[in-house]
């Protein structure tokens, strides 16, 4: 994946704003007459929901009307839509002085606290690379009636597994993890955004958790998924905007205040919908093999980051990391044990920590 590593965005001026700034296309010539196109986009240009839409690319390339149509918004009178900063809905993003204050201090306080995957190298040149977590059908429907259920989405099933998971590497007792969960805005701005509204309309909201031994998949999907929705319902994900960027952007402009110059903002992030896509003629037509969509991040960041897809029928989550400040075989290793975690349970056995 070192395609995800080239970074043209910091090497141009920051007042430019041309639609050619946001969006790269190169072409890669592998072994064996395999071809790979990858379509870089800034993320203020396009985030994950806006993504999902490029899949229309795929009709256009066959020519003609077969190839369907990309209808983007981009607001009115052709203006490119507002940051979502100005979208919040009134009152639900404000917060009193000394309470931001507080919770920005309490936000560096707890990072120091948190159990964290234990750096490999922290010397050699970062790049993002990527590992896969896949299932049959059979054990997707397993795992996703267990989610329906209990009244809970995926993303809590994959939080808990990674918590079980990173548990055997640590040998601390009572272990505190963080995760970020980003959940796409559109709907509950002012005025609310379609999904075809191009832009990043994307918030975080970071909770830890403690895990003590004992516990098993479903009770820790239920525990971290009930803190998400806990938040949402009191608009943290709007209230805690700033500050994080804030926290970020400080971040990312001074490298050296943090621990080997990379701050691992959380233990793991997922997305709080999956994505639901199924194949198709036409990309068979035009040869198309496979496809991944994903984000990446090496400075700043989580240590994994999962992009949640059920794929005809079958769960299919591409895993981007910082290497080398995690290796491969660690990160292969974690994400083979979550997926034995999942399939593993069915209800009846549960695993436990």
């Amino acid at each position: 994946m070192q395609i995800l590593h080239q970074n043209p965005w910091q090497l141009m001026n920051t007042t430019c704003t041309t639609d050619h700034d946001m969006f790269f296309a190169s072409i890669y010539a592998l072994p064996s007459a395999t071809w790979v196109v990858a379509l870089r986009l800034h993320v203020s240009a396009c985030d994950r929901t806006t993504a999902v839409l490029l899949r229309e690319v795929v009709g256009l390339m066959g020519g003609g009307d077969e190839g369907g149509e990309v209808n983007i918004d981009i607001g009115n009178k052709g203006e490119v839509n507002l940051g979502i900063e100005d979208l919040i809905p009134c009152g639900k993003g404000k917060k009193a002085m000394w309470v931001r204050g507080m919770d920005m201090l309490s936000y560096s306080v707890n990072s120091l606290r948190m159990t964290n995957l234990k750096f490999n190298d922290t010397k050699s040149t970062r790049v993002s690379q990527v590992v896969r977590l896949q299932m049959n059908e059979d054990d997707t429907h397993r795992v996703l009636n267990g989610c329906k259920t209990r009244g809970i989405k995926l993303c809590a099933a994959l939080v808990a597994a990674g918590m079980m998971a990173v548990d055997k590497y640590r040998l601390e007792n009572q272990k505190k993890y963080g995760v970020v969960t980003l959940t796409d805005c559109r709907s509950n701005l002012h005025p609310a955004l379609s999904h075809k509204h191009f832009g990043s309309y994307h918030s975080a909201i970071l909770n830890t958790h403690t895990t003590e031994g004992g516990e098993t998949l479903w009770e820790l999907a239920n525990k971290t998924y009930k803190a998400f929705a806990s938040s949402k319902r009191n608009n943290k994900h709007f209230s805690y905007m700033v500050d994080l960027n804030f926290l970020m952007c400080k971040a990312i402009d001074n490298p050296t205040l943090t621990s080997s110059s990379s701050l691992r903002t959380s233990f793991m992030s997922v997305f709080e919908d999956l994505v639901i896509d199924d194949s198709n003629d036409k990309q068979t037509e035009l040869g198309l093999e496979e496809y991944m969509e994903c984000a990446s991040v090496h400075g700043i960041g989580p240590s994994i980051a999962i992009f949640d897809t059920i794929r005809d029928g079958r769960v299919d989550c591409v895993c981007v990391y910082p290497a080398p400040l995690h290796s491969r075989e660690q990160m292969q290793g974690l994400v083979d044990d979550m997926n034995t975690i999942l399939v593993g349970c069915d209800g009846n056995v549960e695993w436990k920590i």
